[in-house]
């Protein structure tokens, strides 16, 4: 470890390897829970779901009109309707039509319901200038789902949608994933919680990291500040190694007081230390018996550049949910975006959505500014083989606060 502070970075994983690397690492979630449907929301299916009958259940008028028997249609037009009789019946009989609204379930006898613009009804009998055919404007038992029909397969995310369609074939439980656990570490001997003297600092990347844990799909445990002191640190480590991954901030790069890299190769394995990513290169991950750990950089820009790139597709991994790119709007660059060849860089920028969606360069560096990422509309990503993009460009502008 002492070469590494001595050398710096000289040599860091690409992005696309360092994903590759923590998914190889990571063993997805098998726990599962039986929630109710009003909890089910944003969880992930563990088991298929099979409908165990028909929605609808029965045959149903799908217009507001009279039930009939179809042949006694036959032939009916303005000039010349079929006239039948009108009644209150539960079954509709030859020559007969019973009065039915959209939904209501069709009466014993017919086969078709006649739209109620195509009928005038005269005392008790009821004149229908149309014919119909049999079926028509009738939703058959099933029309909906069929008893048996596969509604969902495991790994589907379940959405606000799908609650009703599960309540309306009886579903009231299903079987989903547990969310992976998350223990979150604030590391840094200058941190407080508030009201900072000279030399502290307020903080804030714990409790961000939690938030965006959450939003996710894991469950976070939001741990107390450990000060830089290889022990303390140490035993922050092995507290967590119930956790499906842990998750430090600060103490990753090659200071005299970055410790955390040392304290994981101690107690495990380190898979790389140093990517190719800007801001935030000095992001490093390992494994302690069998645990993840992810050591996120202590400047807050860097701390969730890295959070997005890395800790939320591996909590998709291990909890077995769909990993979705984050939805972006396509802008015209007002100035260039400068970035180094072989590095991914992150560019924040605003939007300005007037007659043409502009978007401005705020910062490429400055992983210390917090505001720069909150008060920013999204971010450019410059691939590692881009040395920058001019202005004019079209570049695709992606809002990495999205977190289905």
């Amino acid at each position: 470890m002492s070469d590494l502070r001595e050398s710096g970075f000289k040599h860091v994983t690409r992005v696309a390897d360092a994903r590759d690397q923590l998914r190889e690492a990571a063993t997805p979630v098998e726990r599962t829970d039986q929630v109710p449907l009003s909890s089910a929301a944003g969880r992930v299916l563990a088991a298929t779901v099979v409908a165990d009958r028909n929605v609808p259940h029965y045959e149903r008028a799908a217009m507001d009109g009279f039930a009939v028997r179809a042949e006694d249609t036959f032939g009916a037009s303005d000039r010349s309707p079929s006239v039948l009789r009108g009644e209150d019946a539960d079954a509709v009989a030859p020559g007969s039509a019973v009065r039915v609204h959209t939904g209501s379930e069709i009466p014993d006898g017919a086969d078709a319901v006649v739209m109620v613009e195509q009928t005038e009804t005269v005392g008790d009998e009821v004149e229908v200038f149309d014919a119909v055919a049999e079926g028509e404007n009738v939703a058959p038992a099933g029309e909906d789902v069929e008893d048996g029909q596969t509604l969902y397969e495991p790994g589907h995310r379940i959405r606000p949608s799908d609650l009703g369609l599960l309540k309306s074939v009886g579903v009231r439980q299903v079987p989903v994933y547990q969310r992976p656990t998350v223990g979150v570490v604030p590391t840094g001997e200058e941190l407080v919680q508030s009201d900072p003297e000279p030399g502290e600092v307020v903080e804030t990347n714990g409790l961000t990291v939690s938030e965006y844990v959450e939003r996710w799909g894991g469950n976070a445990t939001y741990r107390d500040v450990v000060t830089d002191d290889y022990e303390a640190l140490r035993a922050a480590i092995q507290r967590d190694l119930t956790k499906d991954v842990i998750v430090t901030t600060g103490g990753s790069s090659v200071g005299e007081r970055d410790l955390m890299p040392e304290v994981i190769e101690d107690l495990g394995e380190m898979l790389f230390h140093g990517v190719a990513l800007k801001p935030g290169h000095p992001f490093g991950a390992g494994v302690v018996e069998e645990t993840p750990v992810l050591m996120l950089p202590g400047y807050p820009v860097a701390c969730i550049v890295n959070a997005v790139q890395f800790l939320r597709p591996l909590l998709k991994h291990l909890g077995n949910a769909p990993f979705d790119d984050h939805p972006a709007t396509e802008a015209t660059l007002t100035s260039k975006v400068r970035s180094e060849p072989g590095t991914r860089t992150f560019a924040r920028v605003s939007l300005d959505e007037g007659e043409e969606v502009t978007a401005t360069p705020t910062r490429t560096g400055g992983s210390g500014v917090l505001s720069s990422v909150a008060l920013a509309d999204g971010w450019v990503v410059v691939p590692e083989e881009t040395e920058g993009i001019p202005a004019g460009e079209t570049v695709a502008v992606q809002n990495w606060e999205y977190y289905p």
